[in-house]
Formats: structure tokens, C-alpha cells, sequence
């Protein structure tokens, strides 16, 4: 009997450790993953009037959830911080328009990438015939200084350049006629053309992204079941269409 009650004692106190280090959509009944996410940036994660974090991240990864079998519960994360918060175990995982690199793939594990947000080029609503920037030969195009978008523009010859420090004020540019068009990455574009007031009725963006930079959900590296999980979500929504479904929302 005293064997018994010791074995049980020794059971319980593994149960006990292991609850303790190993994340609840381990060995929950209803897995649920905790995912930071920086709600600053539009359409892609941001705060609506009251509060509540919205946009493409967060119905793609609720739709992930649905197909994987799990539940996700989303914290809004200062930027400067979120990948310490993963490293500390504040959270399982990161959605926060994280571009999948070289560099970061050495220090975490990523999903399999979601959407490509690669730069786009935005026009006002009444050019016509022009379809990349190519078209725009003669004339100007804007986009932020030292940006992927600004050295994609200076490869087409006979396109002018325009520099700025910051992308709203190309935008501004443009809608004053000051420059005929503005690269810049795909959920930018869809801000500053869908999305804002000012702007979503005087500017489209044409084309489909003609650079590769691809954005994935971020967890601790050598964590298999975690990116299994999501990558299971992942191909289940792809496979269904939702993400287009999602696009066409956020970003066209």
C-alpha cells in the first residue's frame, strides 16, 4: 500500500512539472495558442473603434484555428518586445506580418508562408493602361527611400524615381499630381488605397506583387508540434480558398 501511495505521489508530481512547462494546446481537451500580434499595422493587424484587434492576420489565423482544431487567443504586443515575449514563453506564437528570413529562420521556426506581400504599385483611379511600372516610362513614381520598392523602381529605365522619407507623403504626392504612381509592400498599398478615406476613391493598385517577401507565424525554434498545427490550419484554408476570400477583403 505504501508503494502505491508513493508511486501516486511520484505521478503526481510529474503531471504537476510537466503541466508547468509544457503549453496548454499540448495536452488540452480544447487546445488553445496564445499568438502576439502588433495592431499597428494596417489592414493587416490593427484596433477597430472599440478596440478589438481586426484584419487579415487575424481572420486568416482564426480560420486556421478552425481547420487545425484548436482555439487562438490574440495579445496586442509592442513590436520592440514581441519576439522577447516569445522567447520568455509570454506566448506560443507570433502574427504580426513577419517577414520570413534567412536571418530569423536562424533563431525561430516559422509555419509554411501565408501570403506573399511583395511590392505593388498604386495609381490614381484615372490612369489607364498601365498595369506595372514599366508602363510608366516618362514620368515619375514614389516610394520610400532606401525601401525594397524604392531600388525596385530604379531598375526600370526611363522611369524617374522619387524618394521620400516616409511613404505618405508619396501618397500625398500623388494625389496632389505630382508623381503618377507609388511602389511600396502589398498591406501598405492596401491602407493608403483601400482603406483610408482620403484616398480609397482616388487610388487603385493594379498588377499583383512582383517581389517575393513572404510573412509566416513565428514560434520557438525545435517547437514540431506547434508549426505542425499551423501548418495543417494553413493548408486546409489555402486548400478551401479562404485566404483569397481574405484578400479580396483586406487587400484589393
Amino acid at each position: 500500500m505504501r508503494r502505491l501511495s508513493l508511486f501516486a505521489a511520484v505521478c503526481f508530481v510529474f503531471f504537476f512539472i510537466t503541466a508547468a512547462i509544457v503549453p496548454s494546446y499540448l495536452y488540452a481537451a480544447e487546445k488553445k495558442v496564445v499568438v502576439a500580434t502588433d495592431a499597428t499595422w494596417p489592414p493587416m493587424e490593427m484596433l477597430d473603434a472599440n478596440k478589438n484587434i481586426i484584419g487579415y492576420d487575424i481572420d486568416f489565423l482564426n480560420a486556421v484555428a478552425k481547420e487545425a482544431g484548436f482555439k487562438v487567443e490574440f495579445k496586442n504586443t509592442a513590436w520592440d518586445g514581441i519576439f522577447g515575449g516569445l522567447d520568455t514563453g509570454n506566448y506560443d506564437a507570433v502574427i504580426s506580418s513577419v517577414t520570413i528570413t534567412d536571418e530569423r529562420k536562424k533563431k525561430y521556426d516559422f509555419s509554411l508562408p501565408y501570403i506573399n506581400a511583395g511590392q505593388v504599385l498604386v495609381v490614381p483611379k484615372t490612369t489607364k493602361g498601365v498595369k506595372a511600372v514599366a508602363d510608366l516610362k516618362g514620368k515619375k513614381v514614389g516610394a520610400q527611400i532606401g525601401t525594397t520598392g524604392a531600388m525596385e523602381v530604379q531598375k526600370v529605365k526611363g522611369v524617374e524615381l522619387k524618394n521620400y522619407d516616409e511613404i505618405g507623403l508619396a501618397f500625398e504626392d500623388m494625389a496632389a499630381g505630382r508623381v503618377n504612381g507609388v511602389v511600396c509592400d502589398t498591406p501598405v498599398a492596401a491602407d493608403y488605397a483601400l482603406q483610408r478615406a482620403e484616398y480609397k476613391a482616388k487610388f487603385m493598385i493594379v498588377g499583383v506583387p512582383f517581389t517575393q517577401e513572404q510573412y509566416g507565424i513565428v514560434v520557438k525554434k525545435g517547437n514540431k508540434q506547434l508549426v505542425d498545427l499551423l501548418n495543417k490550419g494553413i493548408k486546409a484554408v489555402q486548400k478551401k480558398g479562404l485566404d483569397k476570400e481574405f484578400e479580396k477583403k483586406w487587400l484589393r
